[in-house]
């Protein structure tokens, strides 16, 4: 995968969530127009975006974005840290399957997991 692209309706306040969430993780914003900003990495990039059509922002029922962390103690850091910034829980930390992971909605509702 190259990247991903969410949507938001309010992109100063998506800046602020993700600037916060991402905050200690080596991602570097980058915001190459009014309309997107991204946060990358060497091979990552991840991005927020106000739709190019102008309608509203939306999140697809089933469409999740999932982070690798490398580790239980960083999903669960990284879980905590979106519900203090305004996140809303989709299932807590803990094991499910062969990975320890946790989701969470963002300001916009798009689903993230996390996952050692």
């Amino acid at each position: 995968m190259n990247y991903f692209v969410v949507g938001t309706n309010n992109m100063d306040a998506s800046i602020k969530f993700y600037d916060a969430l991402f905050d200690g993780l080596g991602l570097t914003q980058v915001r190459p127009s009014d309309r997107m900003t991204y946060w990358v990495r060497d091979d990552f990039a991840f991005a927020t975006a106000l739709p190019f059509d102008g309608a509203p922002a939306s999140n697809g029922n089933g469409t999740m974005v999932g982070f690798s962390l490398g580790s239980a103690e960083e999903t669960t850091r990284l879980h905590q840290k979106a519900l203090e910034l305004g996140g809303t829980c989709e299932g807590a930390p803990g094991p499910r399957g062969p990975r320890f992971s946790a989701y969470v909605r963002d300001l916009d509702g798009n689903k993230l997991c996390f996952a050692d």
